[in-house]
C-alpha cells in the first residue's frame, strides 16, 4: 500500500530525520505516559508482556512515520496496525479507546516537533507540512486499526453464529442429545439454558405472496432466539416462550409470515415442539387450519384428530354409519347439530343459538338423531368418539369452503 507524500516532492533533510530517530525512546516514553495517564484502561504497569507490546506498537508507529517522511511514496504495510486493532477487539476494549490513544500519541509527537523546530532550523512551512503529515498518518493508522478491529469482531460473531447453528442442530436431533453435550455447546455459544422452549416452523414465503421470491427479511429477533432461517425447512427456537415480552417479540418479528408456533416443552424435547409445529403448518397448507401464523396450543384438538387420519376415517365409518343412508344435505344438517349438541352441553337452546336456528328445529333434529342412534348417545365413550370424527368432518368441510 503506497502512501503519497504530504510534505511535497522533496524529502525531509536526512539530518532532521536522523535527529528525530535518535529521540524515539524519549518520545515513546512521553506517548506511553500520556496515554496511560489519560486512558486508565491502558495503565497496566504490572503486566510486563502487555507493556512490551504497547511500547513496540508506539515505536513502530513512530518509525513508520519517519520512514514516510524520509521516503515519500514508499509502500506502507498497514498489517501491523490491523493486528493492533484485532488485539484490542480480543481484549474487549472499544475502538474509541484505541482511537483516543492514537490521537494522544499524535499530539505528543506534534509537541515534540515544535520543541525541536528552533534547534533543527525548521522553516514555518516545513513545520506546517510535518504537522499535517502527522495527522494524515494518524488517519491512516486509525483506518488500519479499525479494519482489524471490525475484522476480529466479525470473525468472533461468525464463530458464535456457527456455534449457535450447531447448537440448534443438536437440540433438534433425534434421539435427543445428552444434557451434558447440550450444556457444553450452549456455554461455548454464549447461550443461557432455558427451562422450556417452543419451536416455530416457518414457510419460505411471506403471507400473501403470489409468486416465488426471496424470503421476506425478518425484523431483529431477541438475541436468545436460535434462528435456523437457512435450513431446508426454516425454523426458530424460542427459549422460555411464556417469559416476559416473548409473545410480543414473536408477534412483531413474525408479522406477515406464515408458520406455526409449537407448544412449550422441556429443552430436551425441542424436536417434539418442532414436529407439532410442522404438522400444524401442513394442516394450514391443506386448509384444515387457518392461514397465517398459528399457535399449536390453540388447535390441539384438531392436531390430535388429524394425527392418524386413516384411524379417524375408520372410526368415522363406524360411528357415522347411522347417517350413511341419508341425503348429503340431511347428513350435513344432522352432523352439524350432533357436534354442537356434544360440544355445548346437550341443551337445545344453546345448540340453537350456536347454529343460528330456531330451538324447535334443533329439537326436531335431535329426535331424528335419537331414532338413528338409539341408546348409543347415552354411552360417554361413543359420544367421545363421535365428537372426534365429527370435528374431523367439520374441519374437512371448512377447508373445502376456504378453497
Amino acid at each position: 500500500m503506497a502512501i503519497k507524500s504530504d510534505i511535497g516532492e522533496s524529502r525531509t533533510p536526512p539530518d532532521i530525520v536522523t535527529t528525530l530517530r535518535s529521540g524515539i525512546d524519549r518520545v515513546s516514553e512521553e506517548m506511553i505516559k500520556e496515554i496511560q495517564t489519560r486512558i486508565p484502561e491502558y495503565d497496566r504497569p504490572d503486566d510486563e508482556l502487555y507493556m512490551k507490546v504497547v511500547r513496540m506498537a508506539v515505536e513502530q508507529a513512530i518509525e513508520g512515520f519517519l520512514d514516510r517522511i524520509e521516503h515519500p511514496g514508499a509502500p506502507w504495510d498497514p498489517e501491523p496496525f490491523r493486528m493492533i486493532g484485532r488485539g484490542e477487539a480480543a481484549e474487549g476494549r472499544s475502538l474509541e479507546s484505541l482511537q483516543a490513544a492514537m490521537r494522544l500519541g499524535a499530539r505528543v509527537g506534534w509537541r515534540r516537533l515544535t520543541e525541536l523546530a528552533g534547534p533543527l532550523g525548521l522553516s514555518p512551512q516545513l513545520l506546517y507540512d510535518l504537522g499535517e503529515a502527522i495527522f494524515v498518518y494518524l488517519d491512516q493508522l486509525a483506518d488500519a486499526a479499525a479494519e482489524g478491529f471490525e475484522e476480529s469482531r466479525a470473525r468472533a460473531a461468525g464463530e458464535i453464529e456457527r456455534r449457535r447453528a450447531r447448537l440448534l442442530d443438536l437440540l433438534l436431533s433425534r434421539p435427543p442429545a445428552s444434557p451434558e453435550a447440550i450444556a457444553d455447546l450452549a456455554k461455548a455459544a454464549g447461550w443461557r439454558l432455558p427451562r422450556t422452549v417452543a419451536c416455530v416452523a416457518l414457510d419460505d414465503q411471506p403471507s400473501g405472496a403470489r409468486r416465488p421470491s426471496a424470503p421476506a427479511r425478518m425484523p431483529p429477533l431477541s438475541p436468545d432466539v436460535l434462528a435456523g432461517l437457512e435450513r431446508p425447512s426454516p425454523c426458530l427456537l424460542v427459549p422460555d416462550p411464556s417469559g416476559p415480552g416473548q409473545a410480543q417479540m414473536l408477534e412483531q418479528a413474525l408479522r406477515g409470515r406464515r408458520g406455526a408456533i409449537g407448544p412449550a416443552v422441556p429443552l430436551t424435547a425441542a424436536a417434539t415442539s418442532l414436529r407439532w409445529a410442522r404438522e400444524a403448518q401442513e394442516l394450514s397448507r391443506r386448509g384444515v387450519l387457518p392461514r397465517g401464523l398459528l399457535r399449536c396450543e390453540d388447535h390441539m384438538a384438531t392436531l390430535v384428530v388429524f394425527k392418524d387420519e386413516e384411524l379417524v376415517s375408520a372410526l368415522a365409518e363406524v360411528r357415522l354409519a347411522p347417517l350413511a343412508h341419508l341425503r348429503p344435505t340431511q347428513q350435513d344438517r344432522l352432523a352439524e347439530t350432533l357436534l354442537a349438541w356434544l360440544r355445548y352441553g346437550r341443551v337445545a337452546g344453546e345448540v340453537a343459538a350456536r347454529l343460528h336456528v330456531h330451538p324447535q328445529t334443533v329439537r326436531y333434529r335431535l329426535r331424528q338423531l335419537e331414532e338413528l342412534y338409539g341408546n348409543q348417545l347415552a354411552d360417554p365413550d361413543i359420544r367421545f368418539e363421535l365428537e372426534i370424527v365429527l370435528r374431523a368432518r367439520q374441519a374437512v368441510i371448512e377447508s373445502t369452503e376456504r378453497h
